[in-house]
């Protein structure tokens, strides 16, 4: 896969003097006017639908009111497979579940780990606030839930293949924070809710935590050339993405932070968290393993060394290729175990 370039002079697109003022930017990604305009340049190319190493990919549609749309992933297996719901990344705001990046990852994390994935194109920041993203997230559930229990004949072409009582919530970054929220959502209320799915792990690649307490490895981190997250870029993200008015220490920011409900108290299925030596949210991911764990939560912990955020979507390091197959096979043996 080519690495994919972030210079926030290309595709630039005018049009500002319609719209006032620049009211919020990420050079690149997206850019707010003061009158609520949004413009997100095509930074990042689409893929359509396609056979990619066996995998049969197709789009399908969820709930036509909020446009909520998944990418389903159906490797050739024989045998019935785990289901696996991805989120992508994005910060809340930017990304796709067609843009090619992801495309290609979860083609072949679905033929090398053996799963059925359902890649979530979930709403956006800032025109939909958080929690729009975690409902979008509880909405799919249900609409597994039903497919699987009236099992409509349009979409047996995967459910037939599904293990139900082998599910999967992951994502990265953003997604990754999307992944939790639903997890605690939908399992931790009540476990038959979701019936016959069965919540077995959930995986959380570099997932996307923040705090008012600066951390170490957000003011001091090594970044890769390019790279996907800096701190001014953090900050951005979650001011468009949090409800008006709170700051970073909001629960769905800062799942540690007082007044959030603890860890201890929370069901939750075992976790794999994914975490990049040089990512600016290296430290916090610890912190969080670190508090699951206290919580006495089964967790599993990889660190991936010499690369940064988003590595093994955006392959912008030398050892992106190495680290992206190693993540791969830690992937597959989490969802197999």
């Amino acid at each position: 896969m080519a690495a994919i370039s972030f210079n926030p002079r290309l595709n630039v697109q005018g049009g500002r003097k319609n719209h006032g003022v620049v009211v919020e930017e990420i050079e690149g990604l997206i850019r707010i006017y003061g009158d609520g305009h949004v413009e997100r340049p095509p930074i990042i190319p689409s893929a359509p639908c396609m056979v990619t190493n066996g995998v049969v990919s197709k789009d399908v549609a969820i709930e036509k009111f909020t446009n909520l749309w998944t990418r389903i992933y159906v490797p050739s297996y024989s045998s019935k497979m785990p289901l696996l719901v991805y989120f992508h990344g994005g910060g809340f705001c930017v990304g796709s579940a067609s843009w090619r990046c992801y495309h290609e990852f979860l083609a072949a994390l679905a033929s090398k780990a053996g799963c059925i994935i359902l890649s979530l194109n979930y709403r956006l920041a800032p025109e939909n606030r958080l929690p729009a993203a975690y409902d979008d997230g509880i909405n799919t559930l249900m609409w597994v839930k039903q497919k699987a229990r009236n099992g409509a004949n349009e979409h047996k072409w995967w459910l037939n293949q599904c293990r139900f009582s082998s599910l999967f919530l992951a994502g990265d970054s953003a997604g990754a924070n999307i992944a939790y929220n639903v997890a605690i959502r939908s399992y931790g209320i009540s476990g038959s809710s979701i019936k016959p799915l069965i919540l077995k792990g959930i995986i959380l690649i570099q997932p996307f935590f923040g705090g008012e307490e600066r951390t170490i490895s957000e003011m001091h981190a090594t970044q890769p050339p390019n790279s996907a997250l800096t701190l001014s870029v953090f900050d951005t993200y979650w001011r468009l993405s949090l409800p008006l008015g709170a700051n970073r220490d909001h629960p769905w920011c800062n799942p540690l932070a007082e007044g959030a409900t603890t860890l201890r108290e929370l069901k939750l299925p075992g976790a794999m968290v994914c975490i990049s030596e040089m990512d600016i949210l290296k430290d916090r991911n610890l912190e969080f393993c670190n508090a699951l764990a206290s919580a006495g939560k089964w967790v599993e912990t990889r660190m991936y060394k010499g690369v940064g955020h988003a590595f093994q979507i955006l392959h912008n390091s030398q050892f992106s290729q190495i680290r992206t197959q190693e993540m791969m096979s830690h992937l597959k043996a989490f969802i197999n175990q």
